[in-house]
């Protein structure tokens, strides 16, 4: 199994969900964390399975309409960034354009 890393912009994606999620209902933004930590977390087993998009690898979160882009290396695998999906799709492609 290789190692996932979940770089710093991805954490930062994560962070601002949070406090959105937050904003909507105390408790609801570590419920979104945890989740897609899990998500994340499978990607040890299930990694490059996915279909491309932009570039990169995306996973679909199970519980939020979230994806997870990522790319494999000899490393591990490398979370690039975590997206809200009701964004406008050119958004999402020039945001993981800069990462």
């Amino acid at each position: 199994m290789k190692a996932v890393f979940v770089l710093t912009d991805a954490a930062d994606d994560l962070d601002i969900a949070r406090d959105f999620y937050d904003s909507q209902d105390l408790g609801l933004g570590d419920y979104f964390v945890d989740s897609l930590l899990s998500d994340i977390e499978s990607l040890r087993l299930f990694h490059g399975i996915h279909p491309r998009h932009f570039g990169f690898y995306r996973m679909l979160a199970g519980r939020f309409p979230f994806g997870i882009y990522y790319d494999e290396a000899l490393a591990g695998i490398q979370v690039f960034a975590v997206l809200d999906l009701r964004k406008d799709p050119m958004w999402i492609r020039s945001e993981l354009a800069t990462r």
